[in-house]
């Protein structure tokens, strides 16, 4: 029940909006504060007084509703129409009793359905929540229809043979190496009975290089072009040959496919003329001086390319929210038009230069809607304004799946709000940090577990706005005998082409350690797995981990210690927790009094919308 304090100011407040002096309730005045006191809207039950939340940002979201995703279609995991090697790896993957959830079911409804013959290539926009299963909602129909085809064809046509290595049927964009192979794992775990292959191009890596002390242009051939087989073990292709590479399904970024169809080094000299440009801008405003020096850039070797465009069916464009803001955008549009030129028909490509972001684009008077031949599914869980005017302007036909709650938190992710002490702010982190361990503890006394058994503490994710903040949070809370994992854009753990730096936070996959190229880690007593000091429990990055990724179950808290930029940012970064219907917690950190409780005041209103 709330305060009755509260209850009774709320109810005088009513009372004089509506005309009524104290101790005066007439039966029409008494109906008119009823009246006003009824839920309106999306209204919140707050104990016995009913508050209506405030809608969301409109400057930041798309909030129209798409016709297909009103009504919530009721289907099941079931054959027809799943394969049933396909409904075998869902049953195994989910449990035997799963359920799709709302973002599946409308995926199963309409993406399940044979294209005919007038509209051959679809597209579509699969939309909802964090932690809600988009990546099972655009896998399923996408193995599906590479199976179905493939058989289709096997009985149909010969195969054709290319000239390069890869020759990928469908590719799946992310923004990150680290989605890019988690991805790639799951959608081996469920086509591994249907028998699809399933690659990720990584990031090259060396396996020795002791044995790589020639010169550059030695080195770059040594490397060749490295991919994740699985979610842990690496298969090499390139350099020692030129054959074949059967390939179904292949997963990377937009750079990295860009440069497995053009070759390495196809851009190099082009990012190196534009930072020659932004230098020579800064040191001189004579603009013969900065094209001269722009012109002195040396010219770089480019390798053959290593992957063929013309057999892809399906491009699957993952948090596209992401990959069509300004940092992605050119090479995603880029890789869409190579790919619809490769297969004979090209597109317009209006490429975004780097140096010229913040200048106003020419928009042309009458766009023309662009239309690729193969099917093109988009997912994210935010629809920005930006992107859906993109969409209508060049997609009009494009047709849009939302779930219920998109643009909202999970329904099992609290939110509370801590507040600065004012004095050392890493030191009130670390005192959240030891209140969160200290209730574990104390569920651990209360439970049934056997006296002496290890505590198991939670996992917790600590999101920055900048490096600078990770890595001085990490070095405080590492005086203070707490292990921490701090991961940026730039951290040599992300070259290693696996995921094995963020082991013990992101969710476990049933791959063999021994097929993996990695070193094994130490064994671990059972007594250090619960000792943070000596098993890393606190993860601190920046938004680089927010999109996408699956975390593990055991991630039950999500700290936020710098105010978001927007809330777009905000429910990526929360909607780590809270997943799959786990329950979880984000705190958000904040001034309650003072020089910036304004701002903490206003992201807290504007949260509660997403609620």
């Amino acid at each position: 029940m709330i305060n009755s304090t509260v209850f009774r100011t709320a109810v005088r407040r009513v009372a004089r909006k509506n005309g009524v002096k104290a101790g005066e309730y007439t039966p029409s005045s008494k109906g008119r504060l009823a009246q006003s006191l009824q839920p309106t809207g999306r209204a919140k039950k707050l104990g016995s007084l009913h508050v209506a939340p405030p809608s969301p940002p409109s400057s930041e979201f798309d909030l129209s509703t798409p016709s297909l995703s009103k009504a919530f279609p009721s289907v099941d995991f079931t054959s027809p129409p799943l394969l049933p090697g396909l409904l075998q790896s869902i049953k195994e993957t989910l449990g035997q009793d799963a359920t799709p959830t709302a973002i599946q079911a409308l995926s199963l409804k309409h993406l399940m359905k044979q294209p005919d013959a007038e509209s051959k290539w679809k597209e579509y926009l699969l939309a909802s929540e964090t932690g809600s299963g988009k990546s099972m909602a655009y896998l399923l129909p996408l193995l599906q229809d590479l199976k179905r085809t493939e058989l289709l064809q096997r009985s149909t046509s010969p195969r054709t043979s290319s000239l390069r290595p890869l020759n990928p049927r469908a590719l799946i964009l992310a923004p990150t190496h680290e989605l890019s192979r988690q991805l790639a794992g799951f959608a081996k775990k469920l086509s591994h009975i249907i028998k699809l292959r399933i690659l990720c191009a990584s990031r090259a890596n060396m396996q020795s290089t002791a044995k790589n002390n020639g010169t550059a242009s030695k080195m770059k051939m040594a490397m060749g072009v490295v991919f994740d087989n699985s979610d842990t073990s690496d298969v090499t292709v390139g350099a020692g040959g030129r054959s074949s590479h059967e390939v179904d399904v292949l997963v990377g970024t937009p750079m990295k496919l860009l440069e497995l169809e053009k070759g390495r080094g196809w851009n190099w000299e082009q990012r190196a003329h534009e930072k020659a440009l932004r230098v020579g801008s800064k040191k001189t405003e004579d603009p013969a001086a900065t094209q001269k020096l722009a012109a002195s850039v040396r010219k770089f070797w480019v390798d053959e390319p290593e992957m063929g465009l013309e057999k892809i069916e399906w491009v699957i464009v993952d948090e596209a929210d992401v990959l069509f803001d300004p940092d992605f955008e050119a090479s995603t549009r880029q890789l869409l038009g190579e790919i619809a030129a490769a297969k004979g028909q090209p597109v317009p490509v209006l490429p975004v230069s780097p140096i010229s972001l913040n200048e106003t684009r020419p928009t042309p008077d009458s766009p023309q809607p662009i239309s690729y031949p193969f099917h093109l599914l988009l997912t994210s869980a935010t629809i920005p304004n930006s992107l859906s005017n993109y969409l209508s302007t060049y997609h009009p036909a494009l047709i849009r799946l939302a779930s219920p709650k998109l643009h909202h938190l999970p329904g099992t992710l609290r939110t509370e709000h801590a507040k600065w002490t004012g004095g050392n702010k890493d030191a009130d982190i670390e005192r959240r940090i030891r209140r969160v361990w200290a209730e574990d503890a104390l569920t651990h006394a209360k439970s049934a577990l056997p006296a002496g058994s290890p505590v198991k503490l939670s996992k917790i994710i600590v999101f920055c706005n900048k490096r600078s903040k990770v890595e001085q949070l990490t070095a405080f809370l590492g005086t203070r005998g707490v292990a921490c994992v701090a991961l940026t854009g730039d951290a040599d753990a992300r070259n290693r082409g696996n995921n094995h730096h963020l082991d013990g936070f992101l969710k476990s996959s049933d791959a063999s350690p021994s097929t993996s190229g990695a070193r094994p880690s130490p064994p671990v007593s059972r007594a250090g797995l619960s000792n943070p000091a000596i098993t890393p429990h606190v993860l601190i990055t920046t938004s680089l981990l927010s999109r996408g990724l699956d975390f593990s179950p055991e991630i039950k808290h999500v700290f936020i210690v710098d105010e978001p930029r927007n809330m777009i940012d905000f429910l990526h970064r929360a909607g780590r927790a809270g997943r799959a219907g786990e329950s979880g917690k984000v705190v958000v950190f904040g001034r309650a009094e003072g020089r910036g409780s304004g701002r903490t005041e206003e992201m807290r209103k504007k949260i509660r919308a997403l609620s």
